[in-house]
C-alpha cells in the first residue's frame, strides 16, 4: 500500500468500512459547517440582523457556484476509485494528473463570472436595497477563493477514492480554526463586517489546499506523477467531464432551486430573511452526518463496482439507510422541542421575532429529515456505480418542486411564509422519493456492466 491510511473497501464488513469511513467525514465536514456557523454568529452578534442576512442571500450562490467544481471533483473520485479498485496504478495516476486542468480551467471561469457579475445577479434576486451591497461585497469576496475550494475538493475526493478519508479531516480542522480565528480578527478587532468574513474564509480555504496538496505528494505515491503522467489526456478529460458534470449540475440546480426560494423569502422582509439563513445554517449542519455517509458510500460503491462486487453494494445501501433512520429519529425531538434556544445562538435577544420564527420553521422541516437522509444515499450509490446521468434528473426535481411550491404555498393566506420552509420540507421528500425509484430500478447495474 502507498500509504497507511488507504483502505480497499472490497473485502470485509461493509458496515463497519462505512462507518470507519464516514466518522473523519462527519467530524471534518462539522468542522467545516463551524466555521460557517461563526460566520453567521459574528456577523449577526457583531454587525447587525441585516448583515446576517446579506450573508444569507449569498448562500445559494456561493453552493451554486462551489458546486460546480465539487461536482467535477465527485466525477474525478468515481473514476480514481473504480480504478483503485480494478488495481489499475497507471490509469489512477493520469486521472490524478488530468484533474488539474479539469478543475482550475472550471474554477476561473466560475471565479470570472462570479467577480463580474455579483450586482446584476443579486439584483436579479429581488435582494432588499437595504443590504445588498454588504451582499455584493461579500459574494465577490467569496468568489475569489473558488480556486482553493477547487484544488481542496479534488485532492479529499481522490484521497477518499482510495480509502483515505482520515487526512482530509485534518485539513479542515486546519482549516476551521484559521477561519474561526480570522473572524473574530477582521470583524470585533478590525471592524471589518461582511468583507472580513468573506476574507477570512477565503484565506482558510486557500491554506487547506496548498497543505493538502503538499502532503498528498510526499505521502502517497499516486500522486507522485512523471512527465508522461502530465501529459494531457483528451479522453480521461472527457470522462471526468462525463461523469462529473451531471452531478455539478445536479448541484447546479440545487443551487438554482434555492436561488429561486431565496427570491422568495426575500420578498418578505429582513425578518424573515434572518429567519431563513439561521434555519438554512442550522440545517446544514444536520445534513453533515447524511452528506458524510454519502460520500462514503460513493467511495464504497466506486470500489466494489470496479472489483465487479455488486452485492456489497447493495449491502451498503441497506446498512446505510437504517444509520439515516436512527440518526434521524434522534434529531426529530431536538429540534422540535429545543429549536428556540437553537436559533438564539445566532442573535442577540433583541431579535426575539427572528428567533420565534426559525424555531417554528425547525418545527416544520424536522419531521421531514428521513427523506432529506434519504436523497443522500441512493444518489451517493448511483454515483459511484457511474449512474451519474442520474444526477440532472435529480438536480431538474428539487428545481421543480421548490419553484413550485413556493410560489403556490406562500400564496395561500393562512400559511403565507411558512409556506417557505413547507416547501423545503415537500422537496426533500419528493427528491428522496425519485432517488429511491431510481436505485430500486437497477439501472446502475447495468451501469456496473459498462465500466
Amino acid at each position: 500500500m502507498a500509504n497507511k491510511n488507504v483502505t480497499d473497501m472490497t473485502v470485509g464488513n461493509p458496515t463497519r468500512h462505512i462507518l470507519k469511513f464516514t466518522l473523519p467525514l462527519l467530524i471534518g465536514n462539522l468542522f467545516q459547517q463551524l466555521y460557517n456557523m461563526v460566520d453567521s454568529i459574528v456577523v449577526g452578534r457583531y454587525v447587525s440582523a441585516h448583515a446576517l442576512a446579506a450573508v444569507g442571500a449569498c448562500g445559494s450562490l456561493n453552493f451554486l457556484f462551489f458546486s460546480l467544481s465539487s461536482g467535477l471533483s465527485v466525477g474525478i473520485g468515481i473514476i480514481a476509485a473504480q480504478y483503485f479498485g480494478a488495481n489499475d496504478e497507471k490509469q489512477l495516476k493520469k486521472t490524478i494528473a488530468n484533474s488539474i486542468y479539469v478543475l482550475s480551467s472550471a474554477a476561473i471561469v466560475v471565479t470570472l463570472i462570479g467577480v463580474l457579475f455579483a450586482r446584476p445577479i443579486l439584483q436579479l434576486l429581488q435582494t432588499p436595497d437595504v443590504y445588498i451591497s454588504d451582499s455584493i461585497d461579500y459574494f465577490r469576496v467569496t468568489c475569489i477563493g473558488i480556486i482553493g475550494v477547487a484544488f481542496y475538493n479534488g485532492v479529499a475526493a481522490l484521497l477518499r477514492a482510495v480509502g483515505d478519508s482520515k487526512t482530509p479531516l485534518y485539513f479542515l480542522i486546519l482549516s476551521s480554526i484559521i477561519n474561526v480565528v480570522l473572524d473574530l480578527l477582521f470583524v470585533i478587532c478590525f471592524g471589518m463586517g461582511v468583507v472580513g468574513v468573506g476574507l477570512a474564509t477565503i484565506i482558510a480555504q486557500a491554506v487547506s489546499a496548498v497543505v493538502s496538496m503538499i502532503y498528498a505528494y510526499h505521502k502517497v505515491s499516486y500522486f507522485r506523477l512523471g512527465k508522461k503522467d502530465l501529459h494531457p489526456d483528451i479522453s480521461m478529460i472527457r470522462d471526468s467531464f462525463r461523469l462529473g458534470a451531471p452531478v455539478a449540475f445536479q448541484n447546479s440546480m440545487i443551487a438554482v432551486s434555492c436561488i429561486a426560494l431565496q427570491a422568495v423569502v426575500n420578498g418578505f422582509g429582513p425578518d424573515v430573511a434572518s429567519a431563513y439563513t439561521i434555519t438554512g445554517r442550522i440545517e446544514q449542519l444536520v445534513q453533515q452526518p447524511y452528506g458524510s455517509l454519502g460520500m462514503a458510500l460513493t467511495s464504497y460503491a466506486g470500489q466494489n463496482i470496479g472489483a465487479k462486487k455488486q452485492e456489497r453494494v447493495v449491502e451498503g445501501f441497506r446498512k446505510a439507510t437504517l444509520i439515516v433512520l436512527i440518526f434521524s429519529l434522534i434529531m426529530l425531538p431536538l429540534f422540535f422541542f429545543f429549536g428556540k434556544y437553537i436559533c438564539a445562538i445566532f442573535v442577540k435577544e433583541e431579535a426575539a421575532d427572528v428567533i420565534a420564527l426559525g424555531a417554528k420553521a425547525l418545527r416544520i422541516t424536522s419531521p421531514f429529515y428521513f427523506a432529506l437522509g434519504m436523497i443522500y444515499v441512493p444518489r451517493a450509490v448511483l454515483n459511484g456505480c457511474g449512474d451519474t446521468g442520474f444526477a440532472m434528473i435529480n438536480g431538474l426535481t428539487e428545481v421543480v418542486c421548490r419553484i413550485l411550491f413556493s410560489n403556490i404555498l406562500t400564496r395561500i393566506a393562512f400559511l403565507d411564509y411558512w409556506g417557505i420552509w413547507i416547501t423545503t420540507g415537500l422537496t426533500w421528500g419528493v427528491t428522496a422519493l425519485v432517488c429511491v425509484i431510481r436505485y430500486r430500478g437497477g439501472k446502475w447495474r447495468y451501469k456496473a456492466l459498462e465500466h
